[in-house]
């Protein structure tokens, strides 16, 4: 009686050799014999599970004496960026705001929002609280129906006036070390995490939905960067890469891809030359004020263990954690594409990753020159834009035709030499010259076996129900993520994660290790992982057919039209992929499964009117296909 979570936190900040630690095993009998005890309500939420599930683990320990100071993390970010910056020349003198506006502005002013407008984005956000906020985010939430006419005010005057706040521009950076491997004194092994103040980030999702629903009406925005757009993500991104590598394959050409890397991309946006880009796209009058107004005179303050540092300014950039910053970047790199496209040159980026596709015959012996070509105009686009690109860092892979196994290739960058490496890491995935995604794979179960081995430590001390949301969120999204791109593997490649799944169920239920599966499975409603491969790609193909997904998804499937009229017309077929090739090497592509795929599926399936029906509708169908 009168056991509550702060005792329980409490036992849980014991280091794990303590007597009193073996206490907690008798917790789940404690839990179902006395109610007074809230456990399960903290096992319910997430937080607080992660958060026990870490002290399990790794009970803290005050930190190391550390010699740092805020003061020495604002030194070190502000010379890391001055050094980037002396290495550019300087932009061409321009006005912050042009005198004249072009004759067809796309933009020249922001809307004045209602009342309900400015509500369901409020209530709706995530509750983020910055040590700037004057009260918590979640409380204002509760209350903001009270406040709603002062919130309505501030925004709109904000929309309409073509200012952005002053008292909403300062940011509070948090320190974080990249890596617990790395010696914590010293400046270079730390990140810079910003946090922004609530109403900060609620007027700049106004600016943002107005200005995205503008560029998007007028088609502005590069088709090719998937980064910070709806229904784009790391694995459409991978997906399209992947698509043409092995279209090219299958056509027995050689591929070449390159990944760029830069410097701190997002510290070092020149304003005068985002406001130009602006300018470029219509974006005019009051409008461009404001958003001006939004770069000029933003500060930062570091607190490093309960000191803060003195404000320091931010002349460069787009604030980082904020919700106009990645919009305003991707604006800021828009004219990259014809650069790359003037090469001859495919490409495709995720936010400031940049990947170069060029697909080539073996008997072509230019490609070394283009590609070097290629790579002195994108650096020399960068250095314009104040962007610096690594060299040392931009990796190259290369990709064999059909019936090739190796072939040589070095491309000169700078004062570097590029050669083709046998894997390199893209977006989270590792891909390897043979796309197999053996290596992937591999990285996959290593990393997924070591976190079943930390929970397996602890079982004894976990419900099913709180073991089962642990799995699932350090396990199983592991398994799934850009799972798509297996799609076509044969089972014995897919097998080891096959293997981590059905350890993973064997470990909810707290089972030996050669307990059969598949009951397992079923009853936690798993579907085994080539059925969420599956799963997946038709999800993917769902947002396709109904227009919700990307362009270039969109691009690799084709509706099925009959040539008359047919009951079959509005059955939302696609059209199948050819003879030839189902059984030839191009059985992985997404062109010609998803279409497979999708018109096995019934009609009733396919012609769901919603994406959650259809998942549900789904789900069953794989579930009586692979476990039933």
């Amino acid at each position: 009686d009168g056991v509550n979570i702060n005792d329980l936190t409490t036992c849980l900040n014991l280091n794990l050799s303590s007597p009193r630690f073996l206490l907690l095993s008798l917790l789940p009998k404690a839990l179902s014999t006395n109610p007074k005890l809230n456990l399960p309500k903290a096992l319910s939420n997430p937080k607080k599970l992660f958060s026990i599930f870490s002290n399990l683990l790794e009970p803290p320990t005050p930190p190391p004496p550390s010699p740092l100071l805020p003061g020495d993390f604002v030194n070190y970010f502000t010379k890391k960026i001055a050094d980037i910056r002396s290495s550019f020349s300087n932009p061409p003198p321009t006005s912050r705001v042009a005198p004249t506006s072009p004759l067809s502005p796309s933009l020249s002013s922001f809307t004045a929002l209602s009342p309900n407008q400015i509500l369901t984005p409020v209530t709706s956000a995530r509750p983020t609280t910055c040590p700037l906020d004057p009260i918590p985010s979640h409380l204002l939430q509760s209350i903001a129906p009270d406040l709603l006419p002062f919130l309505t005010c501030l925004i709109n005057n904000a929309l309409l006036s073509g200012c952005f706040p002053n008292s909403l521009k300062e940011a509070r950076v948090n320190p974080l070390l990249k890596k617990p491997t790395l010696n914590p004194s010293e400046e270079n092994n730390y990140t810079p995490v910003s946090l922004l103040p609530f109403l900060s980030k609620t007027i700049e999702r106004a600016i943002f939905n107005q200005l995205s629903s503008n560029l998007h009406c007028n088609n502005l925005l590069d088709p090719h960067q998937s980064g910070f757009k709806a229904g784009h993500s790391t694995e459409t991104a991978l997906l399209a890469v992947s698509e043409q590598l092995h279209t090219a394959r299958a056509a027995a050409l050689s591929s070449v891809l390159i990944l760029l890397d830069l410097s701190a991309s997002f510290d070092t946006v020149n304003h005068q030359i985002l406001i130009s880009s602006l300018q470029e796209l219509g974006v005019t009058g009051s409008a461009l004020f404001l958003l001006s107004s939004y770069l000029d005179g933003r500060t930062y303050r570091v607190t490093w263990r309960g000191s803060v540092s003195e404000p320091c300014p931010l002349t460069t950039g787009v604030p980082q954690g904020s919700v106009l910053g990645p919009l305003l970047f991707s604006l800021y790199t828009n004219s990259l594409g014809a650069v790359i496209r003037s090469h001859g040159f495919s490409y495709h980026s995720y936010a400031d990753d940049t990947q170069l596709i060029l697909s080539f015959p073996h008997s072509d012996t230019q490609v070394a020159a283009r590609t070097s070509a290629c790579l002195t105009d994108i650096s020399q686009w960068m250095s314009a834009h104040h962007l610096k690109i690594n060299p040392d860092k931009t990796e190259l892979l290369l990709f064999p035709g059909k019936d090739l196994l190796t072939q040589d290739l070095t491309v000169n960058f700078g004062n570097s030499v590029l050669t083709p490496t046998l894997t390199a890491k893209n977006l989270g995935v590792t891909l390897d010259s043979q796309l197999s995604l053996t290596p992937n794979i591999t990285a996959t179960t290593r990393s997924c076996r070591y976190t079943l081995y930390n929970i397996r430590r602890i079982r004894p001390l976990l419900t099913q129900k709180a073991a089962q949301v642990l799995i699932q969120a350090l396990v199983i999204s592991r398994l799934d993520y850009c799972n798509s791109l297996l799609a076509g593997l044969p089972a014995t490649a897919i097998r080891p994660l096959q293997l981590i799944q059905n350890a993973a169920a064997r470990l909810v239920f707290n089972l030996p290790k050669f307990s059969h599966t598949t009951p397992l499975l079923r009853s936690l409603h798993w579907l085994p992982v080539a059925a969420r491969i599956q799963f997946k790609t038709l999800v993917l193909t769902y947002h396709a057919v109904n227009g919700s997904g990307t362009a270039y998804i969109q691009d690799m499937v084709k509706p099925y039209i009959p040539t008359r009229t047919l009951r079959s017309a509005s059955a939302k077929l696609l059209v199948p992929p050819s003879l030839r090739a189902k059984y030839s090497t191009r059985s992985r592509l997404f062109a010609v499964l998803a279409p497979k795929w999708w018109n096995e599926l019934s009609e009733d399936t396919r012609t769901a009117e919603s994406l959650h029906i259809f998942r549900r509708k789904l789900k069953t169908h794989l579930f009586r296909l692979y476990l039933d």
